[in-house]
């Protein structure tokens, strides 16, 4: 009877060791899985970022190349306008032989495209505020307590 308890109890232990493998098993697989997949994606991303990289060059190549044609274009409407039109109408039309226009914008890209706040308010003299000042608009009035507070000796 002891003999049939330990073979018994052998059996179970070879079973319960065969399922406690497996599943060992088939979790180092799934581990493996998703490293392929952590892999994958990562190989996709780098791809992704490199193909936006490559769009973006692209794109400013083709910006500075249009920028160029337009540039050629301009400079052909000034001449002909020059040589088609007279003096007059052709300094209105397109100032010829200058790049003005292209002068300008490189003028405002140096300088970030920021300006500080300009005072536009007319002054009537030098020493009035302008109108980015905190007192410019507001008339200051004495109240008839001030003036009284004013006017009363100090003890």
């Amino acid at each position: 009877m002891i003999w049939l308890t330990a073979v018994a109890c052998l059996v179970v232990g070879i079973v319960i060791g065969v399922v406690f493998s497996s599943r060992l098993n088939s979790s180092a697989s799934r581990v493996q899985e998703l490293e392929n997949q952590i892999r994958d994606i990562k190989d996709n991303h780098l791809t992704y970022r490199d193909n936006v990289s490559d769009h973006f060059s692209m794109t400013a190549d083709l910006v500075q190349h249009m920028t160029e044609s337009y540039r050629e274009v301009y400079q052909h409407l000034a001449s002909g306008a020059q040589d088609l039109c007279s003096n007059e109408v052709a300094g209105k039309l397109l100032p010829a032989g200058s790049d003005a226009v292209f002068d300008s914008n490189e003028e405002s890209e140096s300088t970030g495209g920021l300006n500080p706040p300009k005072d536009y308010a007319a002054k009537q003299d030098p020493s009035q505020k302008g109108a980015l000042s905190e007192e410019f608009g507001i008339e200051k009035s004495i109240s008839q307590n001030d003036e009284e507070a004013a006017n009363t000796p100090k003890h």
